[in-house]
């Protein structure tokens, strides 16, 4: 157990058994009356943030979150297998619970799965990978003057906008939390 007190940007607790994470928090001692904290909350199983306050007295249980590095191996029809890293432990993750984040997932890549109690929570990718164009509209002389963009899709599937010099072939670096083109990386 913890204290609202003691809160920090980040923290995952339980109310309920419901997990959240702590997004923002106030600590607010009105002029008259007790202190408060007033907060922020993101559930980390439907995604829904809620506004909660909390008497500074008050007491919630902390959650421990595990996080385990998993090389993705391969999909088959609406499944994703992963092997853990230390004891090659396989597990199977169907596609509803993979969210965004199998448009930048490509085989023998390695991501941290959130783990509580045993249950899956998420996948958490690498802030950057680098991809591979497969489609995009060909650059003519002078389309670099104004400094424009363009559609390009990525070998998983993934479409960025990127400078018009960028063509079929070239491998990009892409920030996976903002789905934003980063550079060309010359290999």
């Amino acid at each position: 157990m913890i204290s609202v007190t003691d809160f920090k940007t980040g923290l995952t607790i339980e109310i309920d058994g419901e997990l959240y994470t702590v997004v923002e928090f106030m600590h607010v001692k009105p002029g008259k009356g007790a202190a408060f904290v007033r907060s922020k909350l993101k559930n980390i199983r439907t995604g829904y943030s809620v506004e909660r306050t909390f008497n500074s007295n008050e007491k919630v249980g902390t959650a421990r979150i595990d996080f385990r590095g998993m090389q993705f191996l391969y999909k088959a029809d609406n499944d994703y297998t992963f092997m853990d890293m230390e004891n090659y432990e396989q597990i199977t993750i169907p596609e509803d619970k993979m969210g965004d984040t199998i448009k930048y997932l490509k085989e023998d890549m390695v991501v941290e799965i959130q783990f509580y109690q045993n249950e899956i929570l998420g996948i958490q990718l690498p802030n950057t990978v680098e991809l591979a164009v497969t489609e995009t509209d060909p650059s003519f002389k002078g389309d670099t003057a104004t400094g424009g963009t363009k559609p390009a899709t990525l070998e998983t599937g993934a479409v960025v906008n990127v400078p018009f010099f960028v063509e079929v072939g070239d491998v990009l670096q892409v920030d996976t939390r903002t789905n934003q083109y980063l550079k060309r990386v010359n290999k």
